[in-house]
């Protein structure tokens, strides 16, 4: 079978009840989530052997992050475990014209912190077809960017596939520090994912024609920052999601594969939304799923849309369907109606 591990932060999430604003909320709900850890969970319910690989406290806390992978059937055997802090992200809902909001408090969580030493990537690479992380955990510290650089140089030895979602977060790093660390990671990644902004943000690389905030989305432009990307870091493939937002609650969701010189287009869902958060991590496992099934580039960009759509009507950060619903949705039932 099929062996991938994901790397990065495993947070805590905070949030209001339903669409409650922070300053109205006296209880939050707990659960846990991270752009890495979501891929695994997906990756999981697929069906594949998932291995999510972090740091977190000895504490309860950490014990509790970690139990809510195990429960989706992720590997958790080579999360180290040590420092302080669980890292922790409050999530505000946005609705009609009201954007989601953010905050984190994630400075000095034992990842963030962590040594060279806490990771042993020939051990944790044995057996692996497939590593992925985010541009969100290089952004986390010097010492994480470091630890990254080694897992990809590792990874390419053994050869590893290495996917990469550029992730772009501004409350993180600047644009020009991700340029730069990412220039780097980039020439040992084979795919790379990225959504409207990330290419933009990270590399200066930009779809022409577009306006994301209008819901004016050009296929042309993404044909060409896809082709850029590509000649710039020699990737395997390059996925892009293409979100049309009309409001906070309801967005058209498509997106596109770049391979071989093809870009290949998927068909285009209306959503209302119920979760957004962890969309794109949904869509990677989604990719990653159907690369490693070997299904053809459509196939394969179907496949990830339609398990991202079904993402965003999920509560949480984990997508929690079956490669069974991401199917019948690829396959054209979008009615919601009852499965009985």
């Amino acid at each position: 079978m099929n062996k991938v591990v994901t790397f990065g932060e495993l947070m805590l999430r905070l949030a209001p009840e339903n669409y409650l604003r922070f300053v109205q909320s006296d209880k939050y709900q707990a659960t846990f989530g991270g752009a890495e850890a979501n891929v695994a969970v997906s990756l999981a319910n697929y069906g594949l052997n998932a291995c999510f690989v972090t740091k977190l406290p000895a504490h309860e806390i950490g014990q509790a992050a970690v139990n809510s992978l195990r429960k989706f059937g992720v590997d958790t055997s080579l999360i180290v475990r040590g420092g302080e802090r669980v890292g922790i992200y409050y999530c505000e809902k946005g609705a009609s014209q009201r954007p989601s909001k953010v905050i984190y408090d994630r400075a000095y969580s034992s990842i963030a912190m962590a040594n060279a030493d806490d990771f042993d990537w020939n051990a944790i690479f044995n057996g692996v077809t497939w590593f992925h992380f985010t541009g969100i955990t290089p952004a986390l510290s010097d010492n994480v960017a470091q630890i990254c650089l080694t897992a990809l140089k590792v990874a390419k030895e053994k050869g590893i596939t290495v996917s990469c979602d550029l992730n772009f977060r501004k409350k993180l790093w600047s644009k020009q520090k991700a340029g730069q660390v990412m220039g780097e990671l980039c020439h040992y990644i084979d795919y790379c994912i990225a959504n409207e902004e990330d290419a933009k943000d990270v590399f200066g690389i930009e779809a022409e024609n577009t306006d994301i905030y209008g819901g004016k989305l050009n296929h042309e432009g993404y044909i060409s920052v896809a082709k850029q990307l590509t000649q710039k870091f020699n990737f395997k493939g390059v996925a892009i999601t293409l979100r049309e937002s009309k409001s906070a609650n309801d967005n058209d969701w498509s997106g596109m594969l770049y391979t071989e010189g093809q870009a290949y287009f998927s068909k285009k869902y209306s959503m209302h939304i119920v979760d957004r958060v962890g969309g794109g991590d949904s869509f990677g496992g989604g990719l990653i799923y159907s690369l490693l099934n070997a299904f053809e580039p459509q196939q394969a960009i179907e496949f990830a849309v339609a398990a991202s759509c079904l993402k965003h009507t999920v509560e949480g950060d984990y997508n929690l369907v079956s490669v069974s619903e991401v199917l019948n949705l690829a396959g054209g039932d979008a009615s919601g109606r009852v499965q009985r």
